[in-house]
């Protein structure tokens, strides 16, 4: 025979359920004043995915679109480094709400940096620990009314993406960055199969980093081959890096670049996708 049930552990775990479904519930009310959610998902790291994410969310936020832009990389949260907002902390307001900071009209944001005591502090969680804070970052943060909500994942597919995925029931979809190489096709097949395990749809996908250095071509024969669509390239660009480094989004600084011009294709195409033009 095994050991005997603990009441109160049992107990505590019963209330440790209802409250997680119940913040389920007031998720999915919340979501409906968001027009459309977006995860920005990659098969693997170094593609770019957190800079292709910041500068979507600028480029639909110059458009005058309302935008809010979850960072939900809990061990490499990088998007209020990317937005100049790396000191900022997480505050509430009256009703005990997280405000999001607003480091440019129309553009809302949200991370788990901003709840670090220390820039430098490593975040140790388990998976559990985990699904809680973003749990957390979507039921508590004040988003009000959204035209876009663009999650920024981590590389992969592991417990963050499973989280978001479950917790925002009528998303639009997943947004998968890939690299131009052939090897790209690989790592976003692994995206792609990840969306359809979860019954969701692939928005586009886009390739970043084309150029003499990497080619081109490993995201649109991506496209072609899952029949998903294709939003478009991101040409290299220094300054791309460099803004990235300095907090200001390579979009606003640089709007007459070929690659601000390219962010600007992207988000048109994604705008015909979900029927918004």
């Amino acid at each position: 025979m095994g050991a005997p049930v603990d009441p109160n552990q049992a107990k505590a775990m019963a209330e440790r359920v209802k409250q997680s479904k119940e913040a389920e519930k007031r998720i999915a009310e919340k979501m409906k004043g968001i027009k459309h959610k977006l995860m920005v998902l990659s098969g693997k790291g170094g593609v770019g995915k957190t800079t292709v994410a910041v500068n979507l969310a600028a480029t639909l936020a110059l458009k005058g679109f309302k935008v809010g832009l979850l960072d939900a990389d809990i061990h490499g949260p990088n998007v209020p480094k990317m937005l100049g907002v790396q000191n900022a902390k997480l505050q509430v307001n009256e009703e005990q709400k997280i405000v999001p900071v607003e480091p440019i009209p129309n553009l809302k944001v949200i991370s788990i940096q901003m709840a670090l005591p220390q820039d430098d502090l490593p975040v140790v969680w388990r998976g559990p620990l985990k699904h809680k804070a973003i749990q957390q970052l979507l039921d508590e943060v004040a988003w009000g009314e959204l035209d876009y909500l663009i999650v920024d994942m981590p590389p992969g597919t592991g417990d963050e993406s499973l989280s978001v995925a479950q917790l925002i029931p009528d998303m639009d979809g997943m947004l998968i960055v890939v690299t131009p190489q052939e090897v790209a096709i690989l790592d976003a097949t692994k995206a792609i199969n990840f969306a359809k395990q979860m019954n969701k749809s692939v928005v586009g996908i886009i390739e970043n980093m084309t150029g003499e250095i990497f080619g081109e071509g490993g995201g649109k024969k991506t496209a072609e081959k899952y029949k998903v669509p294709f939003l478009g390239s991101i040409p290299m660009d220094g300054n791309i890096v460099r803004c990235g480094d300095t907090g200001t989004p390579f979009v606003l600084e640089y709007k007459d670049t070929e690659a601000a011009k390219a962010f600007e294709n992207v988000v048109n195409n994604l705008q015909n996708v979900l029927g918004e033009s």
